[in-house]
């Protein structure tokens, strides 16, 4: 067995093509490392989410409701309220003093006029209701 170690003729000629043996063997072993080590980084920790349910709100003792018609005319639980000073000295005659808070949930007419709402929001922040929520229409689904 002989080796070859330089030219016999004593020319050295340059060698132009690229040897891509080790350039495979090191694609071939990053490859193999990446997908050894990509589900471990990829793992997550299980978790399970809540699902999304749109529940109507129900009417409770705690919740006090405040409607809005169309006409700008405003009730407490389906009874009417003739003005702003009314509606004050009930919600702090019967909501602000009590522990907890009940929640005022309002429920304006699409067709109301602001004006009517502004009030009934003004007489909560006069009467320091802390809960003050709107009820509206979910959008439909699809």
């Amino acid at each position: 067995m002989g080796m070859n170690v330089g030219s016999e003729s004593g020319d050295d000629e340059v060698v132009s093509a690229i040897n891509t043996t080790p350039l495979v063997d090191v694609m071939l072993v990053l490859l193999i490392i990446f997908l050894i080590t990509i589900p471990v980084a990829a793992h997550i920790v299980p978790v399970k989410l809540p699902e999304e349910t749109n529940k109507p709100n129900e009417t409770t003792p705690i919740n006090v409701n405040l409607s809005i018609d169309k006409n700008g005319v405003v009730y407490w639980n389906q009874s009417a309220i003739a003005d702003e000073d009314t509606l004050t000295k009930r919600l702090i005659a019967d909501v602000s003093k009590q522990v907890p808070q009940p929640k005022i949930q309002i429920r304006g007419d699409m067709d109301a006029n602001y004006e009517s709402i502004q009030w009934v929001v003004r007489a909560c922040k006069r009467a320091a209701i802390q809960k003050v929520g709107f009820i509206v229409e979910p959008p439909a689904r699809g």
